[in-house]
This record gives C-alpha cells, sequence and structure tokens, in this order.
C-alpha cells in the first residue's frame, strides 16, 4: 500500500478516491460514523459507575429508570459537548493545516487557544465573569486577537509556515504564563477556573450544549465552505490566483472559522491541546491531503478523539477521573511522536 503524501506541498485536488485508500468512499463514511457512534456509546455508559447498554437506553427514555439522573444529568450533556467541542478543534486543525500549508499548524501550537484562554481567564478575574454566556465573547476575541497578531509576527504576506509556528509558540508560551500568573494573583479566579484551564468535560451541561451549538455549526459550515479555495491555496498562491481563487477572501474565512471554532470550544471546555493537530494526521492516512475530503473526516474524527480520551480518563482514575485535557496530553503527545516516526520511515 502506497501512503499518502506526507508534505502539504503534494496536495493535488483530484477528484477521484486518492490511490492511497483503497476503501471505497461510502465505506469510509459509514465506518466513520460507525465509529464515532460506538464511542459515544461507551462516553454514556462507563464512568464511575459502569451501565450496561441496556441501562443506557433505559436511562435515555424511560424518567422512572434509576439510570435516568445519571444519563441526562451528567453523561448525556458531557457526551454532546465532546461532540461539539471535538468537531470543532479537529475541524479547526484541518483548516489552519490546510491555510499554513504546514502539518504543525494546530490552533493550540499558532497561540489560538491560548488567546483565547488568557481573554477568559482575564474577564473572570476582572469581571468576575462565569460560564459559557459570559466567556464566549471574550474568548473569540481572544482567538481572533492572537490569530492577527501571529500572522503579523510571522511576517505579514510574507510569513512562512517555519515563521507562523515560530511565532505561534512564543505566544503561546508568553500567553499561558500570563493565565499561571493571574491565577496565582487571585485565588477567587483560581477557584473559579481550575478545572476549565486544565481543559474538562465534566462540568457540561445541556445549557451549555445548546449555546456552543450555533457557534460550531456556523463554523463548520464556513469550514466546509473553503474547502476547494483552501484545496487550490495548497497549491500556491500563483495557482490559487490562476484557479481564480480569491485569497484573501479565502484567507478571512479560514480565520473567521477557526475563531469561531475554537473560541466556542476553548470557551465551553478549557484549552485541549492536540486534538486539532493528531485529528487531520489520522485522518489524512485513509483520505489524503485534499481539503475537500479531509475536512468532512475531521468534523467526525474529532470527536472520536476527544471523547475516547474523556472515557480513558474516566476509567485510569476510578473512583476518580483525569480531566480530558491531561490526557489528550499525554496521549497526544505519544501518538504524534509515532506519527512522525512513521513518516520518516516512509520518506
Amino acid at each position: 500500500m502506497t501512503m499518502a503524501p506526507s508534505a502539504p506541498s503534494a496536495l493535488t485536488p483530484a477528484t477521484a478516491d486518492p490511490p492511497s485508500s483503497p476503501v471505497p468512499r461510502l465505506t469510509r463514511a459509514l465506518l466513520a460514523a460507525a465509529v464515532l457512534a460506538a464511542v459515544m456509546v461507551l462516553s454514556l455508559a462507563l464512568g464511575a459507575r459502569a451501565l450496561s447498554p441496556q441501562a443506557v437506553w433505559q436511562g435515555l427514555t424511560d424518567p422512572a429508570s434509576p439510570a435516568y439522573d445519571v444519563v441526562h444529568g451528567l453523561r448525556l450533556p458531557r457526551t454532546l459537548l465532546g461532540l461539539l467541542a471535538g468537531a470543532a478543534l479537529g475541524t479547526a486543525g484541518g483548516v489552519m493545516r490546510a491555510l499554513t500549508r504546514n502539518p504543525l499548524a494546530d490552533p493550540g501550537l499558532l497561540g489560538i487557544n491560548a488567546g483565547a484562554s488568557a481573554a477568559v481567564v482575564t474577564a473572570s478575574a476582572v469581571l468576575g465573569l462565569e460560564g459559557f454566556a459570559g466567556a464566549v465573547w471574550f474568548a473569540f476575541a481572544g482567538a481572533a486577537g492572537v490569530a492577527v497578531l501571529v500572522y503579523a509576527v510571522g511576517g505579514g504576506r510574507a510569513a512562512t509556515p517555519a515563521r507562523l509556528v515560530l511565532s505561534g509558540t512564543a505566544v503561546n508560551a508568553a500567553l499561558y504564563s500570563y493565565v499561571s500568573a493571574v491565577e496565582l494573583l487571585d485565588s477567587d479566579a483560581l477557584d473559579r477556573m481550575r478545572f476549565w484551564t486544565v481543559g474538562s468535560l465534566a462540568s457540561a451541561e445541556l445549557g451549555t450544549v445548546a449555546a456552543l451549538a450555533p457557534f460550531v455549526v456556523a463554523g463548520l459550515v464556513l469550514a466546509l465552505l473553503l474547502a476547494r479555495p483552501l484545496g487550490a491555496l495548497a497549491l500556491g498562491e500563483d495557482t490559487a490566483r490562476a484557479l481564480g481563487s480569491r485569497l484573501t477572501a479565502t484567507r478571512a474565512g479560514a480565520v473567521v472559522s477557526v475563531t469561531l471554532l475554537c473560541g466556542a470550544a476553548t470557551a465551553a471546555c478549557g484549552p485541549i491541546v492536540f486534538v486539532g493537530l493528531l485529528t487531520p494526521h489520522l485522518v489524512e492516512r485513509f483520505t489524503g491531503p485534499d481539503p475537500r475530503r479531509l475536512l468532512p473526516y475531521c468534523v467526525v474524527a474529532g470527536p472520536c478523539l476527544l471523547l475516547a480520551a474523556d472515557v480513558l480518563g474516566r476509567l485510569v482514575a476510578r473512583p476518580g477521573e483525569l480531566q480530558v485535557g491531561v490526557v489528550t496530553a499525554v496521549v497526544g503527545g505519544l501518538l504524534l511522536l509515532n506519527l512522525l516516526r512513521a513518516r520518516r520511515g516512509d520518506a
């Protein structure tokens, strides 16, 4: 089997199934949907108290069931929040990868999540804001501001993928240092934000899920609409212009999409790392690097990764749990090292 091209510059907007994957397109779609459904069932069934599939079904449908409060009050909101946040982070990673033509262009590495986090922590410490409704607009402002800052520091129109990653890493480190300093100096802010800053789904509520959904859906729709122009942009600016792409509009739309997705997910769950970086790497092995195929599968693969990490965190520390941000940082780092080693062996 021939592996998919590992370099973003090799991206080709082909219309046929990529030669790297002999699996038919419909089979891939059904398999992805089945994996997502299985992970959602596990998220509903597993935790400090394991539930059988029958108990999960009764908890979903029968208010008189003993499992109703556990399923509806705790696990269903948590699963739905993981579904939305995972789709947002995974798709944002795919958009950033296509936009910068850099396989390391995760929103976290470029400082976008850190910008949202810094803005939310500042609002919490100064204004005492809590909850998704109070934090989301500050998260959007922080994410957008850092996206513009990293682009400017990285060279503006002359920015290269390497310079963007370097400037994003520097901004990322500075902002997370600021977040830590604010929390250490303000004990009330630390108490309010201590689980949020690690990255967690544990405090999910149906109200938060309902408030998050419009922002994530808008960001996902915009990202999918940009898949074709992003594919042309990945071939180079001159080629994209020759194909009729409007580069300024494509870049602006991509930044708006990533801001919506990362800002909303970070406001609801806190800064969760590696989901946006790993999702495109894993998906590319089955779809190839064309954003028209990559991005739709990122919408599905992102929740699979996030919910699987959340379930793992519940199981390894019973009767307590590890926050999902801790699990994604540990497991994501190991998986990324393995992916990079595999790519080096294929080169």
